[in-house]
């Protein structure tokens, strides 16, 4: 089943609410830190509201951590990305596949963003620049559960 990891996160309601859908989809969530708010945030507790204890949450102190983690596991890092030029909607999902998603600010480094194996994009309207980090997610982690029938 696929997973999905946040890259040094900076608004706690987003990963709360990230960690809910992580839990309704039965997927796991690494989260890569630094984050940018105390994980015992109360704004974090409350947008992930009581799924937070049904959350398959694992923390990587640093990027180099997580992948030294990831390529132990042979898994494959799937970037969702505005800079990206693969729609997300035409790319074949693997259930091993890890899908990051960037800092609300700042998406991830250069280095970052070269070390994953696939960069996607989610198309949009003409002159319109992002969507909501976890809206992203849910919507690619969608399309990679549908892919790999693994839709709880």
């Amino acid at each position: 089943m696929p997973d999905l990891a946040l890259y040094q996160p900076d608004i706690p309601q987003n990963t709360g609410t990230i960690l809910r859908l992580a839990a309704c989809m039965g997927v796991c969530v690494h989260l890569i830190e630094p984050a940018g708010f105390p994980l015992s945030d109360h704004a974090l507790k409350r947008a992930g509201m009581d799924y937070l204890e049904r959350a398959a949450l694992t923390r990587h102190v640093s990027f180099a951590a997580f992948e030294d983690w990831r390529k132990g596991e042979a898994r494959r890092l799937v970037l969702l990305s505005t800079r990206a030029a693969e729609p997300y909607t035409a790319f074949s999902f693997e259930s091993s596949d890890i899908l990051l998603l960037g800092r609300e600010s700042a998406g991830v480094p250069d280095a970052v963003h070269d070390a994953a194996d696939a960069r996607l994009l989610i198309p949009m309207a003409e002159g319109m620049r992002s969507l909501n980090v976890a809206i992203s997610g849910a919507m690619v982690l969608g399309e990679a559960l549908r892919q790999t029938k693994a839709f709880p």
